[in-house]
Order: C-alpha cells, then sequence, then structure tokens
C-alpha cells in the first residue's frame, strides 16, 4: 500500500521525535535575566542615606561660610564705625586745646573774647 502523502513509517517517527523535542524545549526553564549590577534594597537604602548625608553637610557648610561671611561684615562695619567715631574724638580734642590755647593766649595778652589782633 502506498502512502498518499509519500511519508514512510521511519519519517513519521522522525518528525514525532522533533516535535517532542521542540515541547520539551519549550518547558525546560529559561535563565533569568538579572541586571548587570544587581542592588539590593539594603544597599539601596545606604545609597540614599549617604546622598541625604552629603546634602546635609553641603547645606551646613553653605550656612556656615554665609555665617562667616555675615561676620566679616559686621566686624567690617564695626572697624568703620570705630574709625568714625576715633576721628572724630580727635577733631574735639585738637578743638579743645586750640580752645585753650586761645584762653591762654588771651589771659596772657589781656585780650577779651570776640577782640581781634592788631598786627
Amino acid at each position: 500500500m502506498q502512502d498518499i502523502k509519500g511519508s514512510k513509517f521511519e519519517d513519521r517517527l522522525a518528525a514525532q521525535a522533533e516535535a517532542k523535542k521542540a515541547l520539551l524545549a519549550k518547558l525546560k526553564p529559561k535563565p533569568t535575566v538579572r541586571p548587570e549590577e544587581f542592588v539590593d534594597s539594603r544597599t539601596l537604602r545606604e545609597r540614599e542615606l549617604e546622598a541625604v548625608r552629603v546634602k546635609r553637610a553641603e547645606d551646613r557648610e553653605t550656612q556656615r561660610q554665609a555665617q562667616l561671611a555675615a561676620r566679616a561684615a559686621e566686624e567690617a562695619a564695626k572697624k568703620s564705625e570705630r574709625k568714625v567715631r576715633k576721628a572724630l574724638t580727635k577733631a574735639e580734642q585738637q578743638a579743645k586745646r586750640e580752645a585753650s590755647r586761645a584762653q591762654r593766649m588771651m589771659a596772657r595778652t589781656g585780650m577779651k573774647l570776640g577782640e581781634e589782633w592788631d598786627v
């Protein structure tokens, strides 16, 4: 008897074996896809904490720099104020000295306040 499809018993067995291999290949467990760098939750949390610590340290440093600048500006203002006060005091003392010299001169010459020198 001839086969209509032209396949023999061995061909059918080979086809059956191939189908069975393909079915078993589908059922085999596939390797899991892992990221190149596996990060567990603990490591992730540590990284986040480190980032927060760095940010806080930067904020503290910025605040410290601002305080130093404010302190320097305050000291400069005080120094300037002290110089002005010192100059005023010096001018007042000089005016006092000149007034006392003028009084002594008037006392020596017998002039009264408001009189002019005759040259």
